[in-house]
């Protein structure tokens, strides 16, 4: 890690030109939509999607890139010379890269060696260098070495995530979409769905409910092989499942040090071929391509309205547009791809249909 010399007033500067860089990129972007996801007004429950796709570089890691480069560089970590390494499992990565073109910075993604085509392009085309590796459960350690090999900084979205965003304001992702709702006939919901990576927005959001004394309860959502469910089931979180998540942005081999399972209310598990049926419902309904988290998100959205019918309840679900489907076309959108990982759709594709029609959640089988 660079060590800037305090008494240096040539790298202070430097410093100061890049906090009110960083910060000038979230003042001219306008805060990004809350979408309402078709569902019949008779429920009598909305279900909205905050739309983060349209951030500068695509995905809702543009607001934890923002927010990890300003810790790094108010903690003195980041200076002038030093090159960026971040482990990521790519939209990270991308956005990352972004803020380290802006300020002049090398930037290196250690990343799983499957990773999108389309992620990786991204990340190049933002000057950032991908380095990868075989092995999804290694990104972390290798990136650490490479940025001590490096002499660089490594930004460890995985520890800092949590920390790094101002959790009771300032513009963060739980006070927009209730700035949102606000209009709206539920405007506070009765849950907020999301998924974890490195657990980082499901602690805001479960910190700053807490702070302004909602009712709302926050449901994490997890993909298979992710450790996040076992551990919350067991209480072990220690546990790992030595394997890399297939939805990509979400879940982890090992619990990190970012989640806070003590502001999560409610977690499940999603299958993959669940998360990708839906990720294709939903880029039906909303006449454009999402990503296979976002599919992740609603399929746990869905279970709980269906909860809230069962019970007579009427209000609000909010949950997360993560990324554009496009990145996903050579993987996701792709029956050869599904077919080489013995991914089969149909009963969970019938399965959320028919909750689309009826309003209830069909049992287990």
């Amino acid at each position: 890690m660079e060590q800037l010399d305090r008494c240096n007033d040539a790298d202070r500067a430097w410093v100061t030109e890049a906090i009110r860089k960083v910060e000038a990129d979230a003042n001219r972007s306008a805060d990004t939509h809350l979408l309402p996801f078709p569902l019949p007004p008779s429920w009598g429950i909305d279900l909205y999607l905050k739309d983060e796709s349209v951030h500068p570089t695509g995905s809702l890691k543009h607001r934890l890139a923002r927010s990890l480069f300003l810790y790094g560089l108010c903690n003195g970590w980041i200076g002038p010379r030093s090159t960026i390494v971040e482990a990521s499992s790519g939209s990270t990565a991308i956005s990352e890269a972004y803020f380290a073109r802006m300020l002049g910075l090398p930037f290196v993604a250690v990343m799983p060696a499957e990773t999108s085509p389309e992620k990786i392009a991204q990340i190049e085309f933002h000057g950032g260098k991908p380095h990868l590796v075989r092995d999804p459960a290694a990104v972390v350690v290798e990136a650490r070495w490479l940025a001590e090999d490096l002499g660089g900084h490594f930004m460890d979205q995985f520890t800092y995530a949590e920390r790094a965003t101002d959790w009771r304001g300032n513009n963060n992702i739980a006070e927009s979409i209730f700035a949102q709702l606000a209009l709206e006939r539920h405007p506070i919901p009765h849950w907020i769905v999301v998924g974890a990576g490195t657990g980082g927005t499901s602690a805001t959001i479960g910190r700053y409910v807490r702070f302004q004394r909602h009712r709302t309860k926050v449901c994490v959502v997890d993909p298979e092989n992710s450790a996040f469910y076992p551990a919350w089931c067991t209480g072990d979180w220690t546990t790992s499942t030595g394997r890399g998540s297939m939805i990509e942005g979400i879940g982890r081999p090992t619990v990190e040090p970012s989640f806070q399972p003590s502001v999560v209310d409610r977690m499940i598990q999603v299958p993959d071929a669940a998360s990708l049926a839906v990720m294709r419902i939903a880029s039906e309904l909303l006449g454009r391509r999402v990503g296979g988290s976002t599919g992740t998100n609603l399929w746990g959205a869905f279970a709980l309205i269906a909860e809230l019918r069962r019970t007579g309840q009427q209000g609000s679900v909010v949950t997360l547009l993560c990324d554009s489907g496009e990145r996903y076309t050579d993987s996701y959108f792709s029956a050869d791809w599904l077919a080489r990982h013995g991914l089969d759709l149909a009963p969970h594709l019938a399965r959320a249909r028919h909750f689309l029609a009826a309003g209830d959640w069909p049992a287990d089988d």
